[in-house]
């Protein structure tokens, strides 16, 4: 097995089966003990979420509770300082040591931001960047993107777990179609969400009264 941290960051508002799913076929695939999902504490690059980031922890925390693959992970939340993923990185590195494998993974529809991200170009100081891609994608970025993919990209796991960071590796998976404004949605139009979202996070919504939800 590898050793790596791998983690996916995201507002996870809430967590939901295609997350989890995502994130456990990425375990599998790098062959990695675990990967750790964590919440952002108050997003920089969108809207304020639906519920506090102690809520969308603790939904995440019981998606994974019987998941020992998975991982909710705090430290977002639980920090004094604003959600920038450099910070997260620079973080970890400190933590993790200067040999260990950084992965963090994201969609391509997020990796085509990166310019507007904090200091997003020294990202690659700390970590690796997964991107998930569905199958047969049209690969369409910018010149600004196109070129540092191009100046960092690899193709296979050993090239990218060789070193601690400085990798761009785009992998091709099927995602679920699922969204979490398609749960917040459906929450609030007083329908179920069952069998898009675990059934301990429907649980949490409910006996919280987040989204809207009503039992009347």
């Amino acid at each position: 097995m590898n050793q790596a941290f791998v983690f996916m960051g995201g507002t996870f508002d809430p967590v939901h089966n295609g997350h989890l799913r995502t994130a456990l076929e990425i375990q599998q695939w790098l062959d990695v003990p675990q990967v750790s999902l964590i919440p952002s504490k108050q997003p920089v690059h969108r809207d304020a979420p639906g519920c506090t980031s102690e809520q969308r922890l603790a939904m995440v925390d019981a998606a994974v509770a019987d998941e020992p693959s998975l991982r909710a992970d705090a430290r977002e939340v639980t920090s004094d300082k604003p959600s920038y993923t450099l910070l997260t990185l620079q973080g970890l590195r400190e933590e993790l040591g200067e040999t260990m494998p950084i992965c963090m993974v994201m969609g391509m529809d997020a990796y085509l931001t990166l310019p507007g991200w904090h200091q997003w170009l020294e990202f690659l100081d700390y970590a690796h960047i997964i991107v998930v891609a569905r199958p047969g994608y049209h690969f369409e970025p910018d010149e600004t993107m196109q070129g540092f993919t191009r100046a960092n990209r690899v193709h296979d796991t050993a090239t990218l777990l060789s070193k601690p960071a400085g990798h761009v590796l785009i992998h091709e998976m099927t995602p679920l179609g699922i969204s979490a404004t398609q749960v917040r949605q459906l929450v609030t139009d007083g329908y179920s969400p069952r069998y898009l979202i675990p059934d301990p996070v429907w649980a949490y919504i409910q006996d919280n009264n987040l989204y809207g939800y009503t039992t009347n």
